[in-house]
């Protein structure tokens, strides 16, 4: 399956290279957008920067990274929450200017690696990721957001609202009726007409403000922070070091990512188009977006979600998706009003989305019959699954492993350490095979 060219996955509805009609390549294509849009805008908010150039340095970041991996993986760049803390800190010293740096710095990290990977390949990959560090860590991307989707359909300013709850659940409820029941069309745009049931229901209960929908002007075009244009560069170490670091971190969550697209897809990834590019790709996005005044990208886990439901794996739709969001930067007012998107819509589609991501950790350990009996086995997986979930994250002065990049690194230092069989459970063979042979 390494050579995609030759390899068509039947169980997709529409696989990789497979070019959906015109109609249904627009609905398929704003589901994508819709999906990816609330956390993309969100980081860009929480740290004070423009979430319109956000929105565009994704597009962007998206198309670069499809082109850098030949059109072989349907991923979509978003605002990486990753790089909040640092991000927002630099806010507050040196402004744009030094977070700048960092992300950009942040792409170059991750291209280096990508070169390096390239001089001496990827072969170390299969070894140090079997499927019990792989299953375990795939369940760990979902479960880890679980608290997030929760928090998104239950609270309101800090405190539970029951009209919130509600409303997730109709999108919840909703995301999988259309799912299950309709066919055609219809039934390949759960996740977008769900989201729009939500937002309708949303405007009902009073939780749209509809007058600064009607009050945006239709055309903006983005503040750019160029280098050099809209301020001077003066190269900043600083910043530089308490942003780029991260990139380590966050390569790992690529990692798994491509982890679970490999299952999706019935494909392997790591070897073709090989994880060099896929670096690369998360690198050039990154660099971009530090180039023109975005946050640094990683790949989105929503849009893993809406493939995983869907069975549509197109690169198309990905790259559709992509244009939507360029386009959708400049029209203010689609902007104002996706961005009114109430987060109990964004909780109840989560619940769906995060939920799909982690059962295809469960799935990469059915169908590659990893043995749980094992204690071996039964060590890595709990030990994987507890950290990431609980978020049990390594700090180091200003450098914090993640519960996900902490779970990762335990899981492929317990595989290779661990023997194959406890002693307790190569005594019991010893003794059933001399019970067998009749010597005792």
């Amino acid at each position: 399956m390494s050579n995609q060219k030759d390899y068509h996955d039947d169980e997709a509805l529409l696989d990789i290279h497979d070019k959906p009609k015109f109609f249904p390549w627009i609905g398929l294509s704003l589901q994508h957008m819709f999906s990816m849009f609330g956390s993309t805008v969100i980081v860009p908010l929480l740290v004070g920067l423009s979430p319109s150039i956000a929105l565009f340095s994704s597009g962007v970041g998206t198309l670069l990274h499809i082109m850098i991996t030949q059109r072989k993986i349907p991923a979509y760049m978003g605002s990486s929450f990753a790089f909040i803390l640092p991000m927002t800190a630099l806010m507050k010293t040196t402004g744009y200017p030094g977070i700048a740096q960092g992300v950009v710095g942040v792409g170059l990290v991750y291209l280096l690696v990508a070169a390096i990977i390239w001089a001496i390949g990827s072969a170390w990959v299969d070894k140090i990721l079997p499927p019990i560090v792989v299953g375990p860590i795939v369940m760990v991307i979902g479960l880890s957001l679980a608290g997030s989707a929760a928090q998104d359909a239950m609270m309101k300013d800090g405190k539970y609202s029951l009209t919130y709850f509600l409303i997730a659940l109709a999108t919840l409820f909703l995301a999988i009726f259309f799912n299950m029941v309709f066919k055609g069309f219809i039934g390949l745009i759960p996740v977008l007409l769900a989201i729009v049931c939500g937002y309708l229901l949303s405007v009902f209960c009073g939780l749209v403000d509809l007058h600064a929908i009607a009050a945006a002007s239709w055309f903006k075009i983005p503040q750019f922070e160029f280098p050099g244009i809209s301020y001077k560069f003066k190269l900043n170490w600083g910043a530089i070091m308490s942003i780029a670091p991260i990139a380590f971190v966050t390569m790992t969550e690529h990692m798994g990512h491509i982890m679970v697209l490999d299952e999706l897809t019935h494909r392997n990834f790591f070897k073709d188009p090989g994880l060099n590019r896929t670096l690369a790709g998360d690198g050039a996005a990154s660099l971009f977006a530090g180039l023109v005044g975005g946050p640094a990208v990683t790949s989105y886990g929503e849009n893993i979600g809406v493939m995983a439901i869907t069975k549509i794996h197109s690169v198309y739709v990905l790259m559709g998706a992509a244009v939507f969001a360029i386009i959708f930067s400049f029209v203010h007012k689609l902007n104002v009003l996706i961005m009114q998107m109430p987060l109990p819509v964004i909780g109840g589609i989560s619940f769906l989305l995060f939920g799909t991501i982690a059962t295809s950790g469960i799935q990469v350990m059915v169908e590659n019959k990893v043995d749980m009996g094992l204690k071996r086995n039964l060590m890595i997986a709990s030990s994987v699954m507890v950290i990431g979930v609980g978020n049990a994250y390594l700090q180091l002065g200003d450098f914090q492993f993640t519960g996900l990049a902490f779970a990762t690194i335990i899981g492929i230092v317990l595989n290779l350490v661990l023997p194959q069989k406890a002693a307790s459970e190569k005594e019991h063979e010893m003794r059933l095979a001399r019970k067998a042979a009749g010597k005792d």
